[in-house]
């Protein structure tokens, strides 16, 4: 078992940051582990650093001076694997115009490490096999029987167990590979570790951008470590770069943090509710967002008084009142979307019961404003002369009603914010991505 100095020394040539005694366990069994040529398979929720094992047994081992090859197996495609994996003769395939060494001959003598194992294919896993148990391997279109000797460290994320039950992962590979198992723990479950690796992950991401660190306060860092994080070590870092990046403040309190941490489920998006569908989207196929829907529901009532500002300068230009000065009533909850990429579509139809005209105006908001007048049953008056469409994206829009909103309030980012009814936090995102500079 590796004394405490000599496990700091590991974690320090590795950069592993953390004191969690499954951790420990775990980078200990790797070191023991080393100097044999006994396959190891590396278990974990994905995001947890299993990548880090492999590497740790390989340096530590007789073959480090040798080649180490890591393989990703699920971002390899299904027909192509082997040939990755094994290499391929000359003409074995359409597009095999010269013979190719796979990894397992290129690795001879070192280490390969296959990462999403529960990935491969059930063909593949038969040729693994076989490396595994006899050393022999055969190129795709070849007869010859080629030898190597190579140390195999798998690694996953999937029950394999509940795989081989399932028929997608062969039995007598999983219990090759399992000789040694090496679990790495939930960042959820190293909650000691968590600040730490905050202040890690904050600290490099100031050096790299040359800014001011953040740091949390003591409420903050208990909120870290209450938080289950689905996402693990790679969630962690993300929130701590978001936060570096979008914070003003470089102290960093809960009521702060808690925004960056919100559960997915907690997530909301904007519901476009159509007379006959749930759906819900935005132009461009995707789900709105939280703050795209709080600016959008200014930008509604915005043009809402936009219209009827345009029906008086009508009524004024025609010289007769042929459309009621009434508000638009507009329902905010139900309306139809069409999914074009000019925007949210709005069409109402209005009629007036007068002796003397028929209005049938129709309003599209976001693609322009298309009215049409009947007077006395015979003239018609085309209003196209007096506004012209446009078309207009939703984010242009926002962009239009933040840059408004901010010269009104000279530039007051918190009275912009409370015009447009959204928070500070949102605001100061939106300035950055359309990168007004008011």
């Amino acid at each position: 078992m590796l004394s405490p100095s000599e496990l700091q020394q590991v974690k320090q040539r590795f950069g592993i940051i953390g004191v969690d005694e499954g951790l420990n366990r775990a980078i200990d069994v790797a070191v023991q582990v080393a100097n044999t040529d006994l396959s190891v398979l590396v278990t974990g929720e994905s995001g947890v650093g299993k990548e880090n094992i492999p590497r740790i047994i390989h340096n530590y081992s007789a073959r480090k001076h040798n080649t180490f090859i890591a393989v990703n197996c699920g971002a390899i495609p299904e027909g192509t694997i082997d040939s990755e994996l094994f290499g391929h003769e000359k003409g074995a395939f359409t597009g095999a115009i010269s013979d190719r060494k796979g990894y397992f001959e290129e690795a001879n003598g070192g280490t390969i490490f296959l990462d999403e194992i529960g990935e491969m294919p059930m063909a593949t896993q038969a040729r693994l096999l076989r490396v595994l148990e006899a050393g022999e391997f055969i190129k795709v279109g070849s007869s010859k029987v080629l030898k190597t000797n190579v140390r195999v460290i798998a690694a996953t994320n999937v029950n394999l167990p509940k795989a081989i039950e399932e028929g997608r992962f062969r039995e007598d590979l999983y219990y090759r590979l399992n000789t040694v198992p090496i679990f790495i723990p939930p960042l959820r479950n190293r909650k000691v570790d968590i600040p730490m690796l905050f202040r890690k992950f904050a600290a490099d991401f100031a050096e790299k951008n040359k800014m001011p660190g953040v740091r949390l306060t003591d409420d903050a860092q208990q909120v870290l470590m209450q938080f289950s994080w689905p996402g693990n070590i790679r969630q962690l870092k993300n929130v701590a770069e978001q936060i570096s990046i979008l914070s003003e403040a470089r102290e960093v309190t809960a009521e702060m943090l808690l925004p960056y941490i919100k559960p997915l489920s907690q997530e909301r998006s904007l519901v476009l509710v159509d007379d006959n569908s749930n759906s819900a989207s935005n132009s461009n196929g995707g789900k709105w967002s939280e703050s795209e829907r709080e600016v959008l529901y200014q930008i509604l009532f915005d043009m809402r008084k936009e219209i009827n500002d345009l029906k008086q300068l009508l009524n004024k230009t025609v010289g007769k009142t042929i459309v009621p000065e009434t508000d638009v009533d507009v329902d905010l909850t139900r309306f139809s979307t069409l999914h074009t990429q000019e925007g949210i579509n709005f069409t109402t139809t209005e009629t007036a019961d007068t002796s003397t005209s028929t209005v049938a105006p129709s309003v599209v908001v976001g693609n322009g404003f298309t009215p049409s007048s009947k007077i006395n049953n015979h003239a018609t008056v085309d209003t196209d002369v007096f506004f012209e469409p446009e078309n207009r994206t939703i984010e242009e829009m926002q962009k239009e009603m933040i840059k408004k909103s901010l010269e009104r309030n000279a530039g007051n980012r918190k009275l912009a914010a409370d015009e447009l009814k959204i928070s500070e936090r949102t605001l100061y995102r939106k300035i950055k991505k359309f990168g007004l500079d008011i």
